[in-house]
């Protein structure tokens, strides 16, 4: 029921925060309900599961321990598809690791190479750091082309939060469509 802002009263609020405390409840009970059934259906499967996913950690170790033990065996061609996996030798991609500080790196670049080459090998980053600008004057941050947006007054409903009602504004916020009351 839609009223017009002349018949809105404390009293239409109270009623309209009873309605949606109850249909939040309503959610709420229906969330905790799945939440219990998929709690009763993890604990009957975990135990195969991880079971299954020790056999298979167990099985790639010695699938693994055959490979390397027979590198002739994929010299051409170098890896083979065997019931949908894909086995064999490829070339490593390589990683750069250097066990110094970042910091210590960049001054042996710089000690090392020219400046144009620095500028190719290190990485500089500016940007704006919100937290200072936050504390400067409004006059401050106009002359620089800063706008604060959203002081004004702002419509507030909220809720005391359980990790229930969390989910719940999540599902709310994400417009579940009901399938029935």
């Amino acid at each position: 029921m839609s009223t017009t802002p002349a018949e809105i009263t404390i009293s239409t609020i109270d009623t309209q925060c009873k309605n949606y405390a109850a249909k939040r409840l309503l959610l709420s009970e229906r969330v905790l309900a799945l939440q219990s059934e998929l709690a009763e259906v993890q604990r009957r499967h975990i135990a195969g599961i991880k079971g299954a996913a020790n056999s298979c950690k167990d099985q790639l170790a010695e699938l693994r321990t055959s490979l390397e033990a027979s590198p002739t065996l994929f010299l051409k061609p170098k890896t083979l598809t065997l019931h949908g996996i894909k086995v064999g030798f490829q070339k490593g991609s390589g990683k750069l690791v250097w066990d110094i500080e970042d910091e210590e790196l960049v001054k042996r670049i710089k000690r090392m190479f020219a400046q144009e080459a620095c500028d190719a090998l290190i990485i500089t980053t500016e940007k704006p750091a919100k937290d200072a600008l936050e504390n400067l004057p409004a006059a401050d941050l106009k002359r620089l082309g800063i706008t604060v947006e959203g002081t004004g007054d702002q419509v507030l409903v909220k809720t005391a939060d359980t990790a229930i009602d969390k989910l719940v504004a999540k599902i709310v916020k994400e417009g579940a469509t009901p399938v029935d009351e």
